[in-house]
């Protein structure tokens, strides 16, 4: 039987593996960095943990900009705004397209 020959991660491989690393706060073992199945493998482990982390909870208040412009509209149009679009930037948004 032949030994089994040890590739070397490509380099697409190793940036996105230090990607997740960066994101994650974790460290790539020196083992895992030099073998292309074993990267692949540390890769597939922390993925989830990646995708996970991405899908927390963003800030999704109006921005400021938004703000400035809905409030020159209200002025404008003499009207209010109601408090809920102030903590989200999509019905903020459509207030400001209903209201143009």
């Amino acid at each position: 039987m032949h030994a089994a020959r040890i590739l070397p991660p490509t380099p697409k491989q190793v940036d996105y593996a230090r990607h997740i690393a960066t994101r994650l706060g974790a460290s790539i073992p020196a083992d895992k960095i030099s073998d292309r199945a074993a990267l692949s493998g540390w890769i597939g482990e922390h993925q989830a943990r990646l995708k996970t982390t991405a899908a927390q909870p963003r800030d999704t208040r109006a921005t400021s900009r938004q703000v400035a412009f809905a409030e020159r509209i209200a002025r404008a149009k003499r009207r209010a705004i109601p408090d809920e679009c102030f903590r989200d930037a999509g019905l903020m948004s459509a207030w400001i397209s209903s209201n143009r």
